[in-house]
């Protein structure tokens, strides 16, 4: 279970290096923070134990590996009950990259990544729409992605 922390400015400063380049080395965040990096060290940890900072990751490009198409998909189901299997079954679907459930017009909402809209097509009619509990599916084919970001510390 997470523990409750709560932040200072130079935890702020922290996560604003770390977020813009999470390969940084403590050292160099110490030298900007004026602190020592064994301290930093602790305060990441702190901030890791506490789930403020869930992990470091790198970025892939799907388009550089051939991923042309972003698609979201809202799916609607036969009945609420059936979230739980749906979902365990989007799960093992490899060009969904997130699924949310949601108020409003869907009980689900999907991000996915296709080659072209032929894999779109053959991810939605073969697989998607083949799981028991679903009733149907909107897809919406993303032109641009203009913004991303993550949430300002």
């Amino acid at each position: 279970m997470f523990q409750k922390l709560t932040i200072d400015n130079i935890d702020k400063k922290i996560l604003s290096y770390l977020m813009s380049d999470a390969r940084i080395s403590f050292l160099s965040i110490a030298k900007e923070c004026n602190i020592s990096s064994a301290a930093i060290q602790q305060r990441v940890k702190k901030m890791s134990e506490a789930g403020i900072i869930k992990g470091s990751k790198f970025t892939i490009n799907p388009k550089v590996l051939g991923y042309d198409i972003c698609a979201f998909i809202g799916v609607f189901l036969d009945q609420a009950h059936a979230y739980k299997s749906v979902v365990n079954e989007l799960k093992t679907i490899k060009e969904v990259v997130e699924c949310h459930y949601t108020t409003g017009n869907y009980a689900i909402f999907l991000k996915l990544f296709c080659k072209n809209n032929e894999h779109l097509m053959k991810v939605l009619i073969d697989t998607i729409q083949n799981i028991e509990g679903v009733s149907r599916t909107e897809t919406f084919i993303s032109l641009e992605q203009t913004i991303e970001r993550q949430i300002e510390v």
